[in-house]
């Protein structure tokens, strides 16, 4: 038992690592950026406020399991802005092979009976195939999008996004698990382009 506890108390204090990842999005207050862990519990929490967008096969208990799980492996690689001059790594090969190296290590730390499982979850949400994935996928890709509008622009003045990239790189992904979800802060974004 003591050699089990071992295992897992080493997880959870290697996943207290991902506190210290920056991200490009800033907290929605703009006074400084968002750490990879605040971002995943705050996704956890969207997942749970706007179920009622979710659709009919989607099981939120394990939605809010992937958001927590999603970006451990940046405690390795490090986050990878979608909008920045290395944004299109983002989701590249070299990206994915490193993520999956990150997990074997990161999951490896656990008990098989513990991170076996929640590989196969965190497995399930990069694939984005799943009603789960898909929606939390969505939800993954709408919180930037607020906090940029609420701070005043962000990440996007300093990767000089434009309404067309987020659409392209963002809104579809929105669009696919959360159609109601993205029409409406689709109109948020496009106001706040137009008014720049």
């Amino acid at each position: 038992m003591t050699a089990r506890l071992d295992q897992q108390f080493a997880f959870l204090m290697e996943a207290d690592r991902l506190k210290r990842v920056l991200r490009a999005t800033p907290i929605a207050d703009g006074s400084r950026r968002e750490n990879s862990g605040e971002h995943s519990w705050h996704l956890a929490l969207y997942a749970m406020v706007l179920a009622d967008h979710a659709g009919p096969a989607v099981s939120i208990d394990r939605v809010v399991k992937m958001l927590i799980l999603h970006d451990l492996v940046e405690i390795d690689t490090g986050d990878v802005p979608i909008h920045s001059a290395n944004g299109q790594a983002h989701g590249s090969a070299e990206v994915a092979e490193a993520e999956a190296r990150a997990a074997d290590r990161i999951f490896g730390l656990l008990p098989p009976d513990i991170g076996a499982p929640l590989r196969a979850l965190w497995e399930e949400f990069e694939a984005n195939e799943s009603p789960d994935a898909i929606f939390a996928k969505s939800i993954d890709r709408v919180q930037p999008v607020l906090h940029n509008i609420a701070s005043g622009g962000g990440s996007w003045t300093d990767y000089n996004v434009t309404f067309d990239q987020l659409e392209t790189r963002v809104g579809h992904k929105v669009a696919r698990g959360a159609p109601a979800i993205w029409d409406h802060v689709r109109a948020i974004a496009l106001a706040w382009f137009d008014g720049r």
